[in-house]
């Protein structure tokens, strides 16, 4: 039986059809696939992280601004440390006479000079040092005191105090308790 011609064209077309849709469309994937690349690039840059550590209990704040990334100061119950690198215990800072406490005062001004050696020497750089002091929540206020008034002795002008961000409904529960 001999097929008429508007069969053998159906034929055809249907065959042609079939061969093509089989294929992946990769112009669709890539343009969906970049769009992604974009979308995570650009949100990446905004969390920002400070060190974790388990012997530091940050206290607690509805604090709404984000940290920056600077020099960290980190005040646990046994030492100080400076960018992760230990620098003075603290049963010895609590002992000594006065106010500022040198092995951190001579940490800080090494990170200056590191930030400075780097090629960030511009007046905005040197005028803006900054400094993010991480306490744990139960060390003593003169401890605190002496770390920060080292920091503004080691010419760091703004000074911020790392905590927990609380959520808004623990907010409204602690302001309903009152």
């Amino acid at each position: 039986m001999q097929k008429s011609q508007r069969a053998k064209r159906m034929e055809k077309r249907h065959r042609r059809a079939k061969s093509s849709a089989g294929g992946l469309h990769l112009v669709s994937l890539m343009d969906i696939f970049t769009i992604l690349v974009f979308f995570l690039l650009v949100n990446s840059g905004e969390v920002e992280t400070l060190p974790s550590t388990k012997d530091v209990q940050l206290p607690e704040s509805v604090a709404e601004e984000k940290p920056e990334v600077n020099v960290v100061v980190l005040v646990s119950e046994e030492q100080i440390l400076v960018q992760g690198e230990p620098v003075a215990a603290v049963t010895d800072v609590l002992s000594q006479p006065g106010v500022e406490i040198p092995a951190l005062r001579e940490a800080l001004l090494r990170q200056n000079r590191r930030a400075l050696d780097g090629g960030d020497a511009s007046d905005e750089a040197i005028a803006s040092r900054e400094v993010t002091i991480m306490g744990d929540r139960d060390i003593p206020y003169r401890l605190l005191k002496k770390v920060m008034a080292t920091c503004t002795a080691a010419d760091y002008d703004r000074i911020s105090l790392a905590v927990m961000q609380k959520s808004s409904d623990q907010l409204e529960q602690l302001t309903a308790a009152r």
